[in-house]
């Protein structure tokens, strides 16, 4: 049964950092793409930061260059996101999804993520 399982969320104060893990289990691990995507209250759902099969491509969105680093380790078959100097814009459910194209250097458009986890919830507040 495929299965990503995210972990990590949690409450944090402004500027402080978080490690999100996103767990895969089901699946040729190697072959898939993973990102992670997350939702605000009331707002639609962005993408934060992918990662290819092997790790060959990465790509963050604008809010989380400079602060968001992304990394996969195979053999753990699972992908973190390292946060750091949050702020409550960063606040929101956060989800890992995967999707089985491309190459290995290949980081795929949102639209091409198919399976998704069930998230972690991410708040950032004094």
């Amino acid at each position: 049964q495929l299965q990503l399982m995210e972990s990590g969320g949690g409450l944090v104060q402004p500027g402080g950092s978080l490690r999100l893990s996103c767990d895969a289990s089901g699946f040729n691990f190697d072959s898939a793409a993973i990102c992670w995507f997350r939702q605000a209250p009331g707002k639609e759902r962005e993408e934060v930061s992918c990662i290819s099969s092997r790790g060959y491509g990465v790509r963050y969105s604008e809010f989380a260059k400079g602060r968001f680093t992304i990394s996969r380790d195979n053999r753990q078959r699972t992908v973190a996101l390292q946060m750091n100097s949050l702020t409550p814009e960063d606040t929101g459910d956060y989800y890992c999804a995967a999707a089985f194209v491309g190459t290995s250097d290949y980081v795929p458009e949102e639209r091409e993520f198919t399976f998704w986890g069930h998230g972690t919830q991410v708040t950032v507040s004094s």
